[in-house]
This record gives C-alpha cells, structure tokens and sequence, in this order.
C-alpha cells in the first residue's frame, strides 16, 4: 500500500475513517479532523475501505 495522507481542506471530521480503520486513523483533538497514525500500520485492506468510504474523499492513497 502506498503512502496514505489526509487532505484537511476536505476532511470534515465525521470519523468514518476511524470507525473502519481504527488502527490506521485517529481524530485529532485540536481541529477536530482525522490524521493519520502510521503509514506503516495498513494491512488488510481496511485504508481502502476507509478511503473509498470517506463522504469528501479526503483520504489520499499514493
């Protein structure tokens, strides 16, 4: 899997990512907006699904 990276400008924090991929997305407190945990933490397809899941499609896959 590639590099994953959230897009801020389009994530509205609704915690979907989170919800499918807990190990890989967390909600930061500061701005109430997903982040990524660690790039390395994906396997099994559950970023894809998160990504592919994301209402904005804030989720980068590269």
């Amino acid at each position: 899997m590639g590099k994953i990276s959230i897009d801020t400008d389009l994530c509205i924090g609704c915690g979907v990512c989170v919800d499918i991929c807990p190990e890989m997305f967390a909600m930061d407190g500061g701005d109430g907006k997903a982040v990524v945990k660690d790039n390395a933490a994906c396997t099994g397809g559950c970023c894809k699904e998160a990504a592919d899941s994301c209402p904005t499609e804030a989720i980068i896959i590269a």
